[in-house]
């Protein structure tokens, strides 16, 4: 298989290139150097001189707070962006996958979302990623989402010049005392296994929208505490409130997603969240 990879430098592209590369896939990697998924008429130019058999679209502007500062950038990139990539993997009868996020929820329900729970985004970032996902499925015969969580890779985020991992070493050398919520609620995934999960969609033919996060949920201070230990960082490590911290920005309480559709056609398990990540820790860090 031909695949375009948009985004292959990032923390889930390097690892989607890596998978794929793994079997024999044809892979070409696009960094924002290469194609401005934006731009409709730069990105066809590209994509239909490399007319690949699945574009898979990670390019995003999701640094939360900036895109409350600038909305029609976050428009452009994660909703107009997929809107281009649909209609051009239309032209070349190609998948369009889009990778999406679990804060298209407000987190009221407070258990686990299915695939068939209805959205309602509490900030710019996840409004424009949901209106992604609405053209990704709607302007393509062949389009995939996928919504992941917490996510965490050997490559750190670009935007965001690391990762939760990376935030809880560098803050254990710098602060004399690390606080972390214990009251918002999600389930952390590596990039590894969502790039294991995407392939097997793919390699199944299977179309629409999948949650795909590891088993279990845990809060921010839960994932914290098994970094600490695993790691054995000395500084102390305490839990607070999201009451406690000034928010600028509205987000879900509660995000966990289950992957029913996943199950339902027959995709592999995902790890536990903690067994996954303490995994990754002896793999990377120790």
């Amino acid at each position: 298989m031909k695949v375009a990879i948009i985004g292959s430098n990032g923390q889930l592209g390097s690892d989607l290139v890596r998978e794929f590369m793994l079997d024999g896939n044809e892979v070409v990697s696009l960094t924002h150097s290469h194609i401005k998924v934006e731009d409709l008429n730069s990105s066809r130019d590209v994509l239909l001189k490399i007319k690949p058999e699945a574009i898979l679209n990670t390019a995003a502007f999701h640094v939360v707070p900036k895109c409350e500062e600038d909305p029609t950038k976050a428009y452009e990139v994660n909703s107009l962006g997929a809107l281009n990539l649909a209609k051009i993997g239309d032209e070349l009868n190609a998948v369009s996958l889009y990778f999406s996020t679990d804060y298209v929820f407000d987190g009221e329900k407070k258990s686990p979302y299915l695939e068939s729970d209805r959205p309602n985004p509490l900030n710019v970032y996840a409004s424009t990623k949901l209106n992604g996902e609405y053209y990704t499925l709607n302007y393509s015969k062949h389009g995939i989402v996928l919504r992941v969580s917490g996510i965490y890779g050997e490559v750190p985020c670009r935007a965001k010049g690391g990762n939760f991992i990376t935030t809880m070493i560098k803050a254990s050398k710098e602060k004399p005392e690390v606080k972390v919520v214990n009251d918002e609620i999600l389930t952390p995934t590596p990039t590894k296994e969502i790039a294991k999960k995407t392939k097997e969609i793919l390699q199944k033919k299977l179309r629409g929208l999948f949650h795909l996060t590891c088993e279990g949920q845990c809060s921010w201070y839960e994932f914290a505490e098994v970094i600490f230990s695993t790691l054995k960082l000395k500084k102390p490590l305490s839990s607070i409130s999201v009451k406690d911290i000034p928010m600028t920005v509205n987000r879900p309480t509660y995000s966990v997603l289950e992957n029913q559709s996943a199950k339902e056609f027959g995709i592999s398990l995902m790890p536990e969240w903690r067994e996954a990540l303490i995994s990754f820790l002896n793999q990377h860090y120790k």
